[in-house]
């Protein structure tokens, strides 16, 4: 069963805190896939980390930018996983499908839009559930994320 980190979003934006959490994915060696639930989603965040920072590179690309297997953050608003990715991060209501074929799923969510707690409420239920290993991080007073919880 997959590792499922849920990220409670409470002082910045996905666009701030994506990248950070990307990086930290890089850092350890493995691929990602970001699943958004719109092409214009997908869109947005690929304008978004190649922006983040004057001083950062986070190499990444879409269906868009082809050599799709020498991706090492493939975004995507499909359920494909063409760099082999060992993690999976959902964006708002990403399509779910095939989270068994990943080490973690990582599941930033807006603490700020009553709609997007509860989904993130019921996808916990969901895949505690089906047993998955749940953990819950939130944000302190300086932005650092707390492991708060596992479930």
């Amino acid at each position: 069963m997959s590792e499922i980190a849920f990220y409670h979003l409470t002082r910045g934006t996905l666009e701030q805190v994506l990248p950070r959490l990307l990086e930290k994915v890089l850092e350890s060696g493995r691929r990602a896939v970001v699943r958004c639930p719109t092409a214009e989603r997908v869109e947005a965040l690929d304008r978004a980390l190649w922006s983040y920072a004057p001083d950062s590179f986070l190499p990444h690309g879409t269906a868009a930018d082809g050599f799709l297997d020498r991706q090492p953050i493939f975004l995507t608003e499909g359920t494909e996983r063409p760099n082999g990715a060992e993690v999976l991060v959902l964006v708002e209501d990403a399509a779910e499908a095939g989270l068994e074929a990943f080490e973690r799923v990582l599941v930033p969510f807006d603490g700020g839009d009553p709609l997007a707690v509860e989904r993130a409420r019921g996808r916990w239920r969901a895949w505690r559930a089906a047993g998955h290993r749940l953990v819950y991080w939130q944000q302190d007073e300086q932005g650092r994320w707390v492991r708060a919880r596992e479930g």
